[in-house]
């Protein structure tokens, strides 16, 4: 039996169709948004398939019909148009400046003018792009079909430089203004990206742009879900789990808990991330190869910023008006995390209408908070992963004095300017440590604001911690008896520890902690 080919790192669709790679058919929903309206936006997380949708699209443009044998496509669409098609691909520079954003456009423009002709007197990047449209339509007898793929890349890019921001906001937002300046020669336009700029930004004057990112019917556009995992690789699932020495079913559940879990609307299904699915199934071995590929530090640079407390961030509620747009002036770093696919929908409550979000699943919520953990200490990347196993190892060998020794010594390397509000830095090293021991452990969160109170469990051992600021050990202790924490183990076999820590404000570390053994 020929072996699959997996389209990994591969995002030309004819390329895909051509030379046998495994293509998981959405071109029922490429022809629905094709026939049902003409200009839309897609945010999702990078590397889910946006550029690959781009690239089906232009093959459908270009009326290759071909290329669809044997996918729904094929039995859908009569009458194969080819149209005249402006692809643009923003993904291609780091935009350091804003001659790199002027120069990629330039190069785009020039290629079009190559095609379809030049005006003089067009000299603005705007009315140049205005004049190929019209001139592309005239010529074909067609109207235009435009691709923009990454539109946000350079916005993104300077998340942390406003003044760039508003540069290349002021260059692309008369650019992109055309789509509706020129909508009698637009047959269709797509714009895909990470993120949604809105309000002040460069969506302002587009209010002809259909977002589709929360919309239930183009859930499925992206992604692949568990019932195209079981239509199109059956056999290879039951081979992975062969492999890795575990049930069917266990293989199932443990791709489910990696991979799946990416909620874009209320109530709809999870989506799989493809990127992950597909390295797995290729390299038959489970891995982060999503959160390898990219590093998220504009991200760790945005909550740095703003001082946000992590536990905030990943049991943050919010509403659809946050989720859908970021505003470059505003300091709540949630929509950014949320759409570059850090966090997803969790819950909803109708009635209210506030969205619960939370991680997706265990390969993007390790992955963050261990990137974290250097950010927010002195301990270097390679570092962070044995400290936190010697930690593990001391939480299993019962050593709680070792453990808050080491605990102690996070805070104390810690640089002064590194803490900008001293309470929740506190708050934040503890998160960090404590969600990743528990990735190892079982762990019970019970956090409010100003403490972190904190159960964990191996097989020999229970720790209930009390965490106090400002306070002393002993009330830390005290308050573990008032509120009975510990009744819930009131019958367990396993040894006991009730621990009471301190946090000073004046040594900016733990000073005292005390422990109790039953």
């Amino acid at each position: 039996m020929m072996e699959t080919l997996y389209p990994i790192g591969i995002q030309n669709f004819e390329k895909i169709r051509k030379e046998g790679y495994l293509y998981i058919d959405k071109t029922a929903l490429v022809y629905r948004l094709a026939k049902t309206g003409s200009y839309y936006f897609l945010s999702r997380p990078r590397r889910f398939g946006k550029s690959l949708l781009i690239s089906t699209l232009e093959a459908y443009f270009q009326g290759k019909k071909e290329l669809f044998e044997g996918l729904a496509m094929e039995r859908l669409e009569k009458d194969w148009v080819k149209y005249p098609i402006l692809h643009l691909d923003l993904n291609i520079s780091q935009y350091s400046s804003q001659k790199d954003l002027e120069d990629i456009l330039n190069r785009n423009l020039v290629a079009w003018e190559n095609l379809y002709g030049a005006d003089p007197a067009e000299r603005s990047l705007a009315l140049r792009f205005a004049g190929i449209i019209q001139r592309a339509c005239e010529k074909t007898g067609q109207r235009v079909v435009i691709l923009v793929d990454e539109y946000d890349k350079p916005l993104l890019q300077n998340l942390h430089d406003e003044a760039m921001q508003t540069e290349l906001r002021n260059m692309l937002k008369p650019f992109y203004g055309v789509l509706k300046t020129m909508d009698g020669c637009i047959k269709f336009a797509l714009l895909t990206g990470v993120t949604k700029f809105g309000k002040v930004s460069v969506f302002s004057d587009l209010n002809n742009l259909m977002d589709i990112s929360m919309d239930d019917r183009y859930v499925e556009i992206c992604g692949i879900t568990e019932e195209e995992i079981h239509t199109y690789l059956e056999k290879e699932l039951q081979g992975l789990a062969s492999r890795q020495k575990i049930s069917y079913e266990e293989m199932c559940l443990e791709l489910k808990k990696r991979y799946d879990g990416y909620h874009f609307v209320e109530n709809s299904i999870g989506m799989y991330n493809p990127f992950s699915l597909l390295n797995t199934f290729a390299k038959k071995k489970l891995s982060d190869y999503w959160f390898e590929t990219g590093t998220p530090s504009y991200l760790v640079e945005l909550l740095k910023r703003t001082d946000y407390n992590l536990y905030d961030m990943a049991h943050t509620q919010t509403n659809a008006d946050v989720l859908n747009s970021i505003d470059i002036v505003s300091r709540n770093p949630i929509p950014v995390i949320y759409q570059s696919g850090y966090l997803t929908i969790k819950e909803y409550d109708p009635e209210f209408q506030i969205y619960t979000l939370g991680f997706p699943n265990q390969e993007v919520e390790e992955g963050f908070v261990r990137y974290l953990l250097p950010y927010y200490s002195s301990i270097t990347a390679v570092d962070s992963t044995f400290e936190i196993q010697k930690f593990i190892k001391e939480i299993r060998m019962g050593d709680a004095e070792a453990f808050f020794a080491r605990l102690q010594s996070f805070f104390a390397d810690t640089p002064y300017e590194l803490i900008r509000n001293l309470e929740v830095h506190y708050q934040n090293v503890l998160f960090i440590v404590f969600k990743l021991v528990g990735f190892y452990v079982k762990t019970e969160y019970h956090t409010s604001r100003g403490r972190i109170d904190l159960v964990l469990q191996t097989d020999r051992y229970i720790y209930i911690m009390e965490f106090k600021l400002n306070g002393t050990a002993e009330e830390a202790l005290q308050q573990i008896e008032d509120k009975q924490y510990a009744l819930p183990f009131a019958s367990d076999t396993r040894t006991l520890f009730r621990i009471g820590v301190n946090f000073s404000n004046e040594t900016r570390n733990i000073d005292t902690w005390k422990i109790q053994t039953t």
